[in-house]
């Protein structure tokens, strides 16, 4: 679903140039959640925006279905970007003046959809929010906005999810509920890439990967006994 080669990253510093990724490879197959892990400044947001087709990398090669979405042209990668997947990140990014359901038919701005308000309102009803369609989002409570941006999120049926701390704002309930939609996601077939810092959320993951100073320290698969993870080094 998503194959990651070689990527590096660097950002101009005022007095060197900030690596932010080093010869990161990954994969993460239909059905597989996989987190990340690490200490903030380690490069695990830079990672997620160029797995999505959002920050070009300076090197590598990032696919998506087995396309390089950054052969595409820009016009082409968002169309490509918005047909095959989501995006969740903790500061919901939802359009102030829009209400619930307007947000969520906001993802078909760049590639149209022919049942998309039906599909809306399934979402909705799934996610608890069909009575909370006609509020703008500072109506909601911050649970309500995290579902909401991941009915966005899901609106196109992709078959990538790709997370940023999307349980950082949320209490322990809230929390819950959008690891278990994640979870749903994954038994259905999808993939989920998950950075997180809440261990709450990288306990939901088969495979944990760890970032520091931009390259990939270790990663762990979890067995079905979760106390028992096998773990291999990497570059």
């Amino acid at each position: 679903m998503l194959e990651i080669h070689h990527l590096r990253k660097c950002y101009a510093g005022p007095q060197r140039e900030i690596v932010a990724l080093d010869d990161v490879s990954l994969t993460v197959k239909a059905g597989e959640f996989c987190a990340v892990q690490g200490p903030s400044g380690c490069g695990k947001t830079t990672l997620l925006l160029s797995a999505g087709g959002l920050l070009q990398p300076d090197q590598g090669e990032v696919l998506i279905n087995g396309e390089d979405v950054y052969a595409f042209s820009p016009d082409k990668r968002a169309a490509f970007r918005a047909a095959n997947v989501g995006f969740v990140f903790q500061q919901f990014h939802l359009v102030p003046y829009l209400n619930v359901l307007e947000n969520v038919l906001a993802s078909t701005l760049p590639l149209a959809v022919p049942d998309a308000e039906q599909r809306a309102m399934r979402l909705l009803e799934r996610l608890g929010l069909a009575d909370r369609r006609e509020h703008v989002p500072a109506e909601l409570s911050t649970g309500e906005r995290q579902r909401t941006a991941l009915a966005r999120a899901l609106l196109h049926e992709p078959k990538l999810l790709l997370a940023d701390e999307p349980t950082g704002n949320l209490d322990a309930d809230n929390a819950a509920a959008v690891l278990g939609y994640l979870r749903e996601f994954v038994d259905h077939g999808g993939a989920v890439l998950l950075v997180t810092h809440d261990p709450r959320a990288a306990a939901e993951a088969g495979t944990i990967i760890h970032l520091r100073n931009g390259r990939i320290v270790d990663s762990a698969t979890i067995s079905s006994t979760p106390s028992s993870p096998q773990t291999s080094e990497s570059g």
